[in-house]
């Protein structure tokens, strides 16, 4: 396990005390490491889970030359730019049969789409595009109709036998697991899920179900936080709300170290007196660093918490207790977990989400998947922007008459205007050197589909 020194030294512009996102990001993507441990799923299981091995396709798809359409099929050759084309119907090849008789020169047979192509034939002219007369024996085809070869699927156009037909570390889509289908397997073998702890900080928060109170509030990180990881695919471990005590604290992160490979946590990480959590974190663990040169979510912790596997825990006994789990004890063999420690204003823990945590447990779970594209808008008004850091300001994003993207904001950016992250469907992502905004300048934005 590298030393946050180490991974600092590596970097240049490293400052603990105020990173840039990029240079937190590219510190990120070395102090986490990928899980070790594989298992086997059933395909119907598979979706969202991240492969853990080349996947060889043991057939080609398709397996034969086939039909792409309903239509008549034909040698090609027999095609003139000048002339029509008439044609004997001789057979009918239906899907998932084979036609076995013999087509001569000046003769087609009736295909149907999936059909496999009959010996000698190699080109498909759809029924719609011919004529045939009272004599449905016969079909003319005008010049130019088709070219030779049209309409059929080649065999192994898609994937051919000794192929791989994905890869390690590939995210397992609805797309892939119809291809894997196609191929007739049954079972992938993939990482294991990724573990996240997760807890809110502070005496003013509130759990659902309780009385409201003067000076307090009902706590929706937790909710927030659940849906992102969900979403992503961990298996979740909600430990609650955690008071502003240390003794608390400190038991929450050694057993939060101990059933799990990442924690995340919401406030605690600014400069109050009672934000304990990086100096819990200097005591159980390590810093890397804890203020982003970002808005919304400048007061953001990362590091490391250390396992003490000798140490009790009020936890031990609770319903997220993962003592049972059959690969509990593999997860122990890393020395530490990854902490996050997110501000406590709501749309900045999605912001800093989005932007620092979601890409490293990615990578935590073993995918090589690359960040969603940035798309280019215009902005439909004028944006006040310091240079010196990166923003992300809530977005909506349409297409304007002349096809062209456009957004604009949700008007106030406070980081606790929970609201507007709903109302959004896009951040607006303002990088560390831009200066304002003018109506009808570009501007990159990150869209939330297929992310949140």
């Amino acid at each position: 396990m590298k030393s946050i020194d180490s991974i600092a030294a590596e970097l240049v512009g490293y400052d603990a005390q105020a990173l840039s996102v990029d240079t937190g990001s590219a510190f990120l993507a070395r102090l986490v490491e990928p899980v070790t441990q594989q298992e086997e799923v059933g395909i119907f299981q598979a979706l969202g889970r991240v492969l853990a091995v080349d996947v060889i396709s043991p057939i080609s798809v398709p397996p034969h030359d086939n039909s792409a359409m309903d239509g008549f099929a034909f040698d090609g050759a027999q095609l003139t730019a000048q002339a029509p084309l008439t044609l004997k119907v001789v057979g009918t090849a239906l899907a998932g049969k084979i036609w076995t008789g013999q087509v001569q020169r000046g003769e087609c047979v009736k295909i149907m789409t999936g059909a496999v192509m009959p010996q000698g034939l190699d080109t498909v002219v759809p029924q719609e595009l011919v004529k045939q007369g009272a004599d449905t024996a016969f079909i003319t085809l005008a010049p130019a109709t088709v070219q030779p070869g049209d309409n059929r699927r080649q065999l192994g156009e898609d994937l051919l036998q000794g192929q791989p037909a994905l890869q390690k570390g590939e995210l397992l889509t609805p797309a892939a697991l119809g291809l894997m289908a196609s191929l007739g397997i049954e079972t992938l073998q993939v990482w294991r899920r990724l573990r996240v702890a997760y807890f809110s900080t502070g005496d003013e928060i509130l759990s659902l179900g309780e009385a409201p109170r003067e000076g307090a509030v009902y706590d929706s990180n937790r909710y927030t936080v659940f849906g992102l990881l969900t979403r992503l695919g961990c298996k979740v471990i909600d430990m609650g709300v955690v008071r502003d005590e240390p003794a608390l604290l400190e038991a929450a992160f050694t057993h939060a170290a101990s059933v799990s490979d990442a924690i995340i946590t919401s406030g605690g990480v600014s400069v109050g007196e009672a934000d304990y959590t990086k100096a819990m974190m200097k005591k159980l663990g390590d810093v890397a660093f804890w203020k982003i040169a970002m808005r919304p979510g400048r007061p953001m912790a990362v590091g490391r918490i250390f396992r003490d596997k000798s140490a009790s825990s009020p936890y031990e006994t609770s319903a997220n207790s993962y003592q049972n789990d059959t690969n509990y004890a593999l997860s122990r063999a890393s020395e530490a977990a990854i902490l996050f420690g997110l501000p406590g204003n709501p749309v900045a823990v999605m912001v800093t989400f989005l932007a620092f945590v979601r890409p490293a447990l990615l990578r935590m779970m073993g995918s090589t998947a690359s960040a969603p594209p940035l798309l280019k808008a215009r902005s439909s008004e004028a944006i006040r922007k310091k240079p010196g850091r990166t923003e992300y300001q809530r977005g909506v994003v349409s297409i304007d008459a002349d096809g062209m993207l456009r957004v604009k904001t949700t008007g106030n950016q406070g980081s606790g205007v929970l609201s507007s992250m709903v109302r959004a469907n896009g951040l607006i992502v303002l990088p560390h050197s831009q200066g304002d905004v003018s109506l009808g300048d570009e501007v990159s934005v990150m869209l939330f589909e297929g992310v949140i």
